[in-house]
């Protein structure tokens, strides 16, 4: 399933919809603002919160953690040495992990586990300007977590681009 986010609008406070390859809303992504750290909430079309996105207050490298039912369900890091790509790790709460990797900036990059292509990210496959899809490989897998997931480490390599 191919889902298409607008690109322009990622700063905190901004509110946007997440379209699948129908054109149907699919997701809502509501930035919080005039919070203490910054918070997105991505919403299924009726309101409901699925997963909230925190950046972590204190932390020696930028993360964020990626929270259902007010329980952390991941945490969003970048990789130390990162020399041509931009890597993060997503550590799960069940121990297991996500490697993120390739253009964040350039929003060419992929989701994996283990190896395995979960999802991929891209600008290549649309013509709209400002927007990127994000293709989720496997039909069974977290299609909001995937989602959510992309919008964080695009978030965090944009606020480290700009800071």
């Amino acid at each position: 399933m191919r889902y298409l986010v607008r690109d322009k609008i990622f700063a905190i406070g901004d509110d946007y919809w997440i379209e699948d390859e129908s054109g149907r809303k699919a997701f809502l992504v509501d930035g919080k603002a005039l919070r203490l750290r910054d918070t997105l909430e991505l919403k299924d079309p009726s309101g409901r919160v699925l997963i909230t996105l925190r950046q972590k207050l204190v932390s020696l490298r930028d993360t964020m953690t990626v929270e259902r039912d007010d329980e952390t369900l991941a945490t969003v890091r970048k990789k130390r040495l990162s020399l041509l790509r931009n890597h993060y790790r997503v550590a799960l709460a069940d121990g297991s992990e996500l490697d993120v990797s390739g253009r964040i900036l350039d929003r060419e990059f992929a989701v994996e586990y283990d190896g395995e292509l979960l999802a991929h990210i891209s600008r290549r496959w649309l013509r709209i300007r400002e927007t990127y899809g994000v293709d989720v490989v496997r039909e069974d897998s977290d299609h909001a977590l995937l989602i959510a997931v992309a919008v964080c480490v695009i978030h965090m390599a944009d606020k480290e681009r700009d800071g």
